[in-house]
């Protein structure tokens, strides 16, 4: 949760610059699956796309401000992405521009705020056109 809250303080930072989405994939720790003793809620391993919307709702809880996708039950995003269990992409034309690391190790706020701050940076600087349509 700590995790998600963080996320929402960068979206609402960057919000000027860029526009966040969050996917719900797959339940990395599932109740009745391979459990995690650290595990902030106790959701079952989803069994219909109707099972992982009732869980997305409580990653709704913990970022209301953030728009909220939710894979589809045979994990086409995840596997597009390689998200399982977290990661962080920046996407900018259909172009990855951003790949973190997998979670939960790899999942670190503190680069996808760095990359933020050089591409705001950059956008302020002299001599650059921003061109939105």
């Amino acid at each position: 949760m700590a995790r998600l809250r963080s996320f929402q303080r960068l979206a609402a930072h960057f919000v000027d610059i860029a526009d966040f989405l969050l996917v719900y994939i797959e339940e990395a720790h599932p109740s009745d699956g391979w459990v995690s003793s650290d595990a902030a809620y106790n959701i079952p391993k989803h069994q219909c796309l109707q099972d992982r919307l009732r869980a997305a709702q409580l990653m709704r809880e913990g970022a209301p401000d953030c728009p909220l996708a939710v894979d589809t039950m045979d994990n086409a995003s995840s596997a597009a992405y390689g998200a399982y269990f977290e990661r962080l992409y920046i996407i900018q034309e259909e172009k990855v521009m951003y790949q973190g690391g997998r979670g939960p190790e790899g999942y670190k706020i503190s680069e996808l705020r760095t990359w933020l701050d050089q591409y705001k940076t950059r956008l302020q600087s002299p001599g650059t056109v921003v061109i939105q349509v």
